[in-house]
């Protein structure tokens, strides 16, 4: 029997970076949600470092290691604030922490001030970008007689409409399977019609479902966006 996920990620630590500041054990098994291929997440903090990323096998797990210093964090750290994916703020804010260090403390306290602040709030000229882009693809959609070409584009409108929802409501944006976590931790309502709506299309080609809830969203900004549209003028 393999070691728990807990277990196996102590174990790591101690074999791999016995000389590290701090560790966090993050991802899917830290939040209930592990699958029989879930791996480990882990951020490990050193003394001095350049930041690098690996991925590995022991004790029967995947393991994916992000290795940082106090410092060369940060700008990863940054950078998803701006794009709104919070990817290592969310690991070191929800993740476990398996070797304490104060400094490593500070860094979760700050990762969590950041994940409830949300992301940067989009201006009036970038939700009107947004806009258009988000019409001309739902148009795209309504016009296309294509089966392929449609799937093609349901698929970009899920990610886009996504976006736009969660970034409107100053709510932090994600990438595949966290694309719907962080809709559901935004409005489960919402979510639920929104991938039911897409559920239906992928089931039964009826399109009548994501041409509500596009426009749904649109709806407060106006509706759909076209004429007047100007970038660079």
């Amino acid at each position: 029997m393999r070691l728990s996920a807990v277990e196996a990620a102590k174990k790591f630590i101690q074999t791999d970076f016995p000389d590290c500041l701090g560790a966090i054990l993050s991802g899917s098994v830290t939040i209930g949600k592990d699958t029989s291929t879930s791996d480990l997440d882990i951020v490990v903090f050193k003394k001095s470092v350049d930041a690098y990323r690996e991925s590995l096998v022991k004790y029967d797990w995947m393991i994916e290691v992000f290795v940082y210093d106090f410092e060369s964090y940060k700008p990863f750290f940054e950078s998803d604030i701006k794009r709104a994916r919070a990817t290592l703020p969310r690991m070191l804010a929800e993740g476990m922490m398996i070797k304490h260090h104060p400094d490593l403390e500070e860094i979760v306290q700050y990762a969590k001030d950041t994940m409830l602040a949300g992301p940067p709030i989009w201006d009036e000229k970038t939700i009107e970008f947004h806009q258009y882009f988000l019409s001309d693809l739902i148009d795209d959609f309504i016009g296309s007689e294509h089966v392929n070409e449609s799937i093609c584009i349901a698929t970009t409108l899920l990610e886009k409409l996504h976006e736009f929802i969660l970034r409107t409501n100053h709510h932090w944006v994600g990438s595949s399977k966290w694309m719907y976590r962080e809709m559901e931790h935004f409005n489960p309502d919402v979510t639920k019609k929104m991938f039911q709506a897409f559920h239906n299309y992928f089931q039964t080609g009826e399109k009548e479902g994501i041409i509500n809830v596009v426009e749904l969203a649109l709806k407060p900004f106006g509706g759909k966006r076209f004429e007047g549209f100007k970038i660079g003028k």
